[in-house]
């Protein structure tokens, strides 16, 4: 009985993981249309890549699982995390 607990336990911490990730990236792309703002448009983004991750994770334990995604997982981090830092390291000078 733990491991049907655990697993639905574990489908529910992933899909509210992609559901908030997504939520985010929305909010912060309206912002951006509104106000403008770079450092606005490079969070929206670093957190659609973010959603685009927690929807492989998804993908990767429950629907495709005879074949491992971790590269892309790992890939679609990596660029989230470089577009957030390029939006602060290069974008600095417009606030």
């Amino acid at each position: 009985m733990t491991v049907l607990t655990d697993s639905w336990f574990a489908t529910a911490v992933y899909s509210l993981c992609f559901l908030t990730s997504s939520l985010c990236a929305w909010l912060l792309m309206r912002s951006y249309l509104r106000w403008r703002s770079q450092m606005l448009f490079w969070s929206g983004l670093c957190f659609t890549l973010l959603a685009i991750n927690n929807l492989i994770v998804i993908l990767d334990m429950y629907i495709i699982v005879d074949r491992p995604l971790i590269m892309y997982r790992l890939g679609v981090s990596l660029a989230a995390v470089a577009v957030l830092l390029y939006g602060f390291i290069w974008q600095e000078d417009e606030a």
